[in-house]
């Protein structure tokens, strides 16, 4: 059995940024990373053509703003980079192949105990820690929904985690079934690449650009979330025009508020409206059933596909292993409080990055946590002397 004072599950940007914070405040802490590398998401999951939508100065973790020559909107290989030196510049090591399985607060010792397994070496290892932070990330295990027949489909399916490029799908018939940033843009990479294309869009969705978020968060500092959407929603039509006709179709509150209070991001268009409205992108409804190599929509519609990837969201896996989660988390994995009060629970046991509100957020909860764990541990030695 090995005690810390602070145990962080998760060396994504969220373990990271709480670790460089801790590390300043010279409070003891360790990290545990189920994979064999920080920040897997990017490295292992994203695709090639993944890039920031968000300019860099809403992308910085604490204490490291990005430099002048960093460009605007960042790519994945990019923001890599920048992890890594992140890394390095504050000495943070994270005990790699440390996968949790099992954590609960002890009421006798009044502390949190954590069990996990060190898969390079089978061995289960026993952790005490007086804090306990939860820096899983948002995206624990891919979504692919049970729709009918799809154990009978032969050809390729995959969650857009396991999605890198479209190059080997040139000329062939792909089905992209969600219609979020993901979907969008892997429907692109693919259109690129010439494959036949296809997306399933189901629900309503803002379309913005890139601009226009920047714009908006600027905006945001001076007037009301109410007063932002209409000029945004204003600047989309003039740019997007009806996309109704095209089978894409606007909620009716805007997009700001929808990210504010339920966590809906809008999707940020980077060239996939002009390919649907050249039709070299094919919108189809939901899905009614898939045979062995087609697929049947709702509209009655039977379509050949040579392969389905489903951009459809994550799990959160934290309640698989956070045994005493109600102290903080809803059955989904996510906060019970609303931001920003969301990352604080009971019996010292924190979050951070699970408020949908990208690595700005991510940055805001790890600096509050730290100095609330500083504020606790002034308070304990406070009660001691």
């Amino acid at each position: 059995m090995e005690e810390t004072l602070v145990m962080i599950v998760g060396a994504g940007p969220s373990g990271l940024a709480l670790a460089a914070c801790l590390t300043l405040m010279a409070i003891p802490f360790i990290l545990l990373e189920k994979e064999d590398c920080h920040n897997s998401l990017w490295k292992k999951r994203a695709y090639d053509r993944c890039h920031l939508h968000l300019a860099k100065e809403f992308c910085s973790l604490p204490f490291r703003p990005h430099g002048h020559r960093t460009k605007k909107y960042m790519s994945k290989y990019d923001f890599i980079g920048y992890v890594d030196d992140y890394v390095t510049y504050f000495g943070i090591m994270p005990r790699y192949h440390n996968s949790v399985e099992h954590a609960s607060f002890d009421e006798v010792q009044g502390k949190w105990k954590v069990i996990a397994m060190d898969t390079s070496s089978n061995v289960s290892r026993v952790y005490l820690s007086t804090f306990l932070v939860v820096a899983t990330g948002e995206n624990g295990k891919g979504i692919i929904p049970d729709i009918p027949g799809l154990i009978k489909f032969k050809g390729d399916i995959l969650h857009s985690s396991q999605y890198k490029s479209g190059v080997k799908y040139q000329n062939k018939d792909v089905l992209v079934v969600g219609c979020g940033n993901s979907g969008m843009e892997i429907s692109l990479d693919l259109a690129n690449h010439s494959a036949k294309t296809s997306i399933v869009v189901r629900n309503s969705f803002h379309v913005v650009s890139k601009e226009m978020i920047w714009m908006g968060m600027h905006l945001l500092k001076y007037f009301s979330i109410a007063l932002v959407d209409i000029l945004i929603l204003i600047a989309c039509k003039l740019k997007f025009g009806n996309l109704s006709k095209y089978g894409i179709h606007r909620p009716n509150k805007g997009p700001f508020f929808l990210k504010a209070t339920m966590g809906r991001s809008p999707v940020i268009d980077v060239g996939t409206v002009a390919k649907i409205k050249a039709g070299e992108i094919k919108v189809r409804p939901g899905i009614s059933k898939i045979n062995k190599d087609s697929v049947v929509f709702e509209d009655q519609v039977e379509s050949h596909f040579d392969a389905i990837i489903f951009a459809t969201g994550f799990r959160s896996t934290v309640c698989d292993w956070l045994k005493d989660y109600e102290y903080l988390l809803k059955d989904d994995g996510f906060p019970k409080n609303r931001f920003p009060n969301h990352w604080k629970g009971k019996r010292r046991l924190y979050c951070a990055g699970l408020a949908r509100m990208g690595l700005q957020g991510v940055s805001r909860d790890a600096q509050a946590i730290a100095a609330d764990i500083q504020t606790t541990l002034n308070s304990m030695s406070f009660g001691k002397s």
